[in-house]
């Protein structure tokens, strides 16, 4: 050992770099400063190491992936071994999909801030008549996820808010059933505040600004449509109608619990008034079959929900424009972003992981997973231009 400067120079350190081919080790310089007790390790930038993360681009970009797509940290060690001999430990599983989750999420919310500050730099400035006859759909919903943190009445679930948009010329019709060939899921744990910074920002990628039709579908929450008026003024506001649907269908039960030729009965009439575009029928059936007193408190207010939503649920006007009105694709989403990973038993997040592993899955239910390596490339190339 030397001095240098006011360091104490070593050389020879041995490390082990993690790569999919196996373990690389090497020798690097370390500077070691007697002033402040901290190491300072020669080449890092170039090997493309982060902090105690001592493995390639590529490996963590790997385990990312396992880690985002099977149920739990454990499943994916098991994988790993199996399919690529990698042996690595559940903790570093967790910690290698906890970076990667977190520089996702930020470089994320950055451009979305961009957009959402500067909309009409996002947007470009383009002509009625130069807009695209295509429709952007945007829908949106919320799941609960169970957290490690309690709230007041010390329940620990929290909403997680999923968004996803799609255009029209990317829906593929096979009889009844579609398929959305190219969609972008966004995810957030929190408030609405900055998931709607996220879900405008999809929204432009997706040719907000650029087509001339945009409706939004949603399932009743005040936020949803709130946030629609804010970001999508322009916007046809659909409420889901297989929710309503699904609302009718309880209060119907609720009326009739032990007749379900009435019950029955009564919800598909009720249902067929509104999809016919005969909304006032509709209300007047619920207004003259009110619910017990003993069995109200625990329903829906029917009468005040379709009044609450009365400018949204036109499905008559809609069909004929050949606007989807019912949402399912956002709920298939929510199953497959966030039930598939983040909902298993005994699953309790803390709130930063669970943002970190939701950004992930919503990459790559968006088929953008080649970001991830792009990413991380472009972190390494400025450590070193840096």
């Amino acid at each position: 050992m030397r001095e240098y400067g006011k360091k104490n120079y070593k050389t020879d350190q041995t490390i082990t770099l993690r790569t999919p081919y196996g373990d690389l080790t090497l020798n690097r310089n370390v500077d070691y400063c007697k002033i402040c007790g901290k190491t300072y390790p020669q080449g890092d930038n170039e090997l493309g190491i982060s902090g105690d993360i001592r493995a390639t681009d590529d490996f963590i970009e790997i385990v990312s992936y396992v880690a985002q797509m099977v149920p739990s940290y454990g499943n994916a060690g098991d994988l790993l071994l199996k399919t690529m001999n990698i042996n690595i430990a559940e903790s570093q599983i967790k910690k290698i999909a906890d970076y990667v989750g977190s520089l996702l999420h930020k470089e994320q919310m950055e451009k979305a801030e961009e957009s959402y500050n500067k909309p009409e730099v996002a947007m470009g400035i383009i002509s009625k008549q130069d807009k695209k006859d295509l429709i952007l759909y945007i829908a949106t919903d919320g799941s609960a996820v169970n957290t490690r943190i309690q709230d007041e009445g010390g329940s620990t679930w929290r909403e997680m808010k999923l968004g996803m948009t799609f255009r029209s010329d990317n829906i593929i019709k096979n009889g009844e059933t579609m398929h959305i060939k190219e969609k972008e899921y966004v995810a957030y744990l929190g408030s609405v505040s900055e998931f709607k910074k996220l879900l405008f920002d999809s929204a432009v990628n997706a040719g907000y600004g650029k087509v001339k039709k945009v409706v939004v579908l949603g399932d009743g929450a005040a936020w949803i449509w709130n946030m629609c008026v804010e970001l999508f003024p322009d916007a046809v506001c659909i409420l889901d109608l297989y929710h309503l649907k699904e609302k009718i269908y309880d209060y119907g039960k609720a009326l009739f619990p032990n007749d379900n030729k009435k019950y029955a009965r009564w919800s598909e009439q009720v249902s067929w008034y509104i999809e016919t575009g005969q909304v006032k029928k509709a209300l007047k059936k619920i207004k003259d079959s009110p619910l017990p007193d003993k069995v109200l408190e625990k329903n829906i207010n029917l009468y005040g929900y379709i009044e609450n939503n009365i400018t949204r649920i036109n499905y008559l006007d809609y069909r004929n424009k050949g606007y989807y009105v019912g949402s399912g694709m956002i709920e298939s989403g929510n199953k497959v972003v966030v039930q598939k990973r983040l909902k298993q038993a005994g699953q309790r997040w803390s709130r930063v992981g669970a943002q970190n592993m939701v950004s992930l899955r919503a990459l790559y239910e968006s088929g953008n997973w080649c970001n991830i390596i792009t990413m991380l490339h472009t972190k390494r190339n400025a450590f070193v231009a840096g």
